[in-house]
């Protein structure tokens, strides 16, 4: 974790003497199971990666908190996983090139940051242009979208892109952050992908990968389901917490919580009748 974290920013945490500002900012209390919880999630990420390059493709129940910077915490991210993950690989010498794609709604900001001057990491983020943070960081490819995009003209902008950017950038492997807060109904995720979408969406990066023999690994990311009997219906398998990403973001206040009309409008329409399968 010292690869990508300042040593006194990884003490202070796991002994509870972060400052209060610097908890604020992380959206959670330090205690020993998180200081626990975060450690086995990094090293899970790690695990992750090193199988995807045995094994072609694996998948981590956890991580993807890509809000964590250098030297401190946000949006209840506290250690950078993905970045770890790269920089022990790299330095190990067992790859050369490495892809995040990352396609929570929220901007991978964290990454970009870390890895603003590191030609070896190239990172892409797709994600919500209004959503947090409102200070974005400058990826090597930003994908801003607009609020309550839907399933069809999401999937053609990843498709759009995608592609192209793994011919140019040939990774010897791809970081994959499969963040489920495009859905519908996440609490303030403010796209409007249906569980169909999601796993088409999915399905589009994984065989874009495996079909260029690109080993992939993937992260959880966040998502966060509206409570039971808010109008919504979750996708099996749909967490009802976070997996990397929090809800109370900066400074301890939430989210901006105004909705535009078309998310409204495909919120109400998402409510009242079925998704179609997309074909991926």
């Amino acid at each position: 974790m010292e690869m990508v974290h300042g040593r006194a920013y990884l003490e202070a945490f796991a002994q509870g003497r972060l400052e209060a500002s610097a908890l604020r900012r992380i959206g959670l209390p330090a205690t020993t199971p998180l200081v626990r919880r975060t450690w086995l999630a990094v090293g899970g990420t790690v695990l992750t990666a090193r199988l995807a390059l045995e094994k072609g493709i694996a998948c981590h129940l956890a991580g993807g908190t890509h809000h964590a910077f250098a030297d401190e915490g946000s949006g209840f991210c506290i250690v950078n996983d993905v970045a770890v993950a790269a920089r022990v690989l790299l330095n190990e010498g067992r790859v050369g090139q490495v892809l995040v794609v990352d396609l929570d709604v929220h901007q991978g900001d964290g990454t970009a940051w870390i890895f603003r001057n590191e030609p070896r990491v190239f990172t892409f983020s797709a994600h919500c242009a209004s959503n947090f943070p409102a200070r974005k960081q400058r990826s090597d490819l930003d994908l801003p979208l607009e609020d309550g995009m839907e399933d069809r003209a999401y999937l053609a902008q990843i498709e759009g892109v995608l592609p192209e950017l793994l011919e140019k950038v040939q990774p010897d492997l791809v970081l994959y952050n499969a963040g489920v807060d495009p859905h519908h109904d996440d609490r303030l995720g403010k796209l409007c992908l249906s569980c169909e979408g999601l796993l088409a969406r999915d399905r589009v990066v994984l065989q874009a990968c495996r079909s260029r023999g690109i080993p992939v690994a993937t992260v959880l990311g966040g998502g966060l389901r509206r409570a039971a009997g808010s109008g919504g219906t979750p996708c099996t398998g749909l967490p009802s917490g976070g997996g990397g990403d929090g809800r109370k973001k900066g400074g301890g206040s939430n989210l901006q919580r105004r909705t535009s009309p078309r998310l409204h409008a495909c919120q109400q329409s998402r409510a009242t009748k079925p998704t179609k399968l997309i074909a991926s």
